[in-house]
């Protein structure tokens, strides 16, 4: 009985996945539990395993291409059962080598029975994808050329076979030849089986052609002029996201300047205790404002649509830059942590963030988010909330501030934060009065060891 490997829902909010490495080959012996792949999630890099024991027959995906969640994309069965009808429903990649039974088949197939294009690609094993999907292949191509010269590369569905409706047939290698050397594929005279091109036809126009008069190249953006670089799961799951939340959510924002003296004053004593005790001012921020909300619990708030959870837990939210995004990895139960405990589990979880490995339970959950951009010398800026949450807090730079004092003025360092608030959820006032609340936790730091 043949199990079929989908792209499985890897993380909460995931709708679709992009398949960065395969780690079984076709023909190789698959257990239940092994891991087939991995696979690029909206937050992370996560394994997809079988879900049943057998041979990986059929792998209907290529290593950096996109799948949606519910896609069959593999296929796991015996060594000797006949698998041509899912492969044939379900659709091969052009990039992945035909099967033997394939190769046997004569060249005249019908299309329905060739080798389906591959879109975008990502790899799960589920006998039963998420919500019962079972997604087909978008688009039919003939067989591969074989040729010993180099291997049949994919290519986007945009290119996909043409039949015989008054279109030139080609092979995906020929179509790939003809657009890197500039050749028009309606007049090169086709070799193959029916009249088809392939890569010889290419390769003989294009010597003819240098034979002949010159001819101008065909127009083509000169090396380095732009690049065009793929979205990642990430960067699309930010797009939709940040669309969900500028847009619908009514935004005010509220922006409040403390004094940070105290707190620095309070980083150099921890830090002269030894390096276990050692914060950054950020961490001293965070707990401030995992304390604050704990005394807040209408800031503190999902927005439902039909009504308003506030959260009796604080589970802040912290956001990281990634070099494909940004992510919020959460730290759970944020007042309840020790300052030096909150530190070090901030410092874990950026550095899992940025190399990809956070599992979905340590980014989902946050009741309250913050961004941090002092590092980089912004003074201040405004956060767009992460729905369904109902504030976001921007931090900006530390700066020595001259301020009034007696006759004359004194150096001290000062901070400026900016929240967003949504007006559904949070009027001004409650806002304002939380920022009055981390006010006084951020100027008189000892109240957050007690």
């Amino acid at each position: 009985m043949a199990t079929k490997v989908f792209m499985e829902a890897l993380s909460p909010t995931m709708e679709e996945g992009r398949l960065v490495k395969w780690l079984k080959n076709e023909g190789d012996a698959v257990k239940n539990g092994d891991v087939l792949a991995e696979v690029e999630t909206d937050k992370a890099i996560m394994e997809l395993v079988a879900r049943g024991d057998g041979v990986l027959r059929k792998r209907l995906v290529g290593e950096g291409e996109s799948r949606p969640v519910g896609q069959l994309i593999g296929v796991i069965t015996t060594a000797d059962e006949n698998i041509d009808a899912l492969v044939a429903s379900a659709g091969a990649p052009s990039g992945t080598a035909a099967p033997a039974a394939q190769a046997a088949a004569p060249s005249e197939a019908k299309p329905a029975e060739q080798v389906v294009a591959q879109s975008q690609g990502t790899t799960a094993a589920s006998p039963v994808p998420r919500g019962g999907r079972e997604a087909q292949g978008e688009a039919s191509t003939p067989p591969q050329e074989k040729t010993a010269a180099a291997p049949v590369q994919p290519i986007a569905a945009s290119g996909a076979a043409e039949g015989n409706g008054g279109q030139t047939r080609s092979s995906p290698l020929a179509r790939r030849l003809a657009s890197e050397r500039g050749l028009d594929l309606s007049q090169v005279r086709g070799s193959g089986p029916g009249g088809r091109i392939i890569k010889r036809d290419i390769e003989s126009a294009q010597a003819a052609s240098a034979g002949a008069a010159p001819r101008q190249p065909a127009a083509a953006p000169a090396a380095g002029d732009f690049e065009d670089i793929p979205l990642t799961q990430i960067r699309k799951t930010i797009a939709k996201r940040l669309v969900e939340s500028i847009g619908p959510i009514p935004t005010f924002y509220l922006t409040a300047e403390f004094d940070l003296t105290r707190v620095t004053e309070m980083r150099t004593a921890m830090a002269e205790m030894g390096d276990e005790f050692k914060v950054s001012i950020n961490d001293i921020l965070m707990k401030a404002v995992a304390t604050a909300l704990a005394q807040h619990p209408e800031v503190n708030a999902h927005w439902l649509g039909d009504r308003i959870r506030q959260h009796h837990r604080v589970h802040l939210g912290m956001a990281v830059a990634t070099n494909d995004g940004l992510i919020v990895p959460v730290i759970f139960d944020a007042d309840q942590k020790r300052m030096s405990d909150l530190s070090h589990e901030a410092k874990e979880l950026a550095k899992r963030a940025r190399e990809r490995k956070l599992k979905p339970d340590e980014y989902t959950g946050s009741t309250f988010s913050i961004s941090n951009l002092g590092m980089f010398g912004i003074d201040q800026f405004t956060a767009i909330i992460n729905p369904p949450e109902t504030a976001i807090l921007a931090i900006g730079a530390a700066q020595d501030v001259a301020v009034p004092h007696g006759d004359g003025y004194v150096t001290r360092k000062r901070i400026r934060v900016t929240m967003s608030c949504d007006h559904r959820a949070v009027d001004g006032a409650v806002g304002a009065t939380f920022l009055q609340t981390l006010r006084r936790l951020v100027e008189n730091p000892l109240m957050l060891v007690f």
